[in-house]
């Protein structure tokens, strides 16, 4: 792999603690949930943080398979990452990802077009497939289904 970006960062008190970015770009402080037996103190989590990044990613990479198509795209995509966490039936924590993808100005045929070639490119996606499942789904204006 030839590295583009390289970033670290640290997490310190595991989920009661506070996770930040070597550059100091990122510092937040970390609460456990309550659903995961914490108080659900003021701080973010794990699965918010890496919904922010995947919701992020993802949408990058739509705007990168529109650019590759040549499909023009009426405004800024949009991405809403769900993400849960619960037990599979041996009792380990898991993850479980939907994405909410809008994208402005295209029809449901070329919308599942794009959304099916980012979940390709995104390396969240990549980093995740065959790990946890990932559910895609398009969200379309009432006047773009026709």
């Amino acid at each position: 792999m030839k590295t583009l970006y390289k970033t670290t960062c640290t997490a310190e008190g595991g989920r009661n603690g506070t996770a930040f970015s070597a550059d100091s770009k990122l510092d937040v402080k970390l609460s456990v949930p309550k659903g995961l037996g914490g108080e659900g103190g003021e701080g973010t989590n794990p699965e918010q943080l890496f919904g922010a990044a995947y919701a992020a990613c993802f949408g990058g990479a739509l705007e990168l398979a529109a650019k590759k198509k040549d499909i023009s795209i009426d405004g800024d995509v949009s991405v809403a990452a769900h993400i849960e966490i619960g037990k599979t039936k041996e009792d380990d924590l898991q993850l479980r990802a939907t994405l909410d993808c809008y994208i402005p100005g295209v029809d449901i045929k070329t919308g599942e077009e794009l959304v099916n070639a980012a979940h390709e490119i995104c390396p969240y996606s990549r980093a995740t497939r065959d790990n946890i499942t990932v559910t895609l789904n398009l969200m379309i204006d009432s006047e773009e289904e026709e």
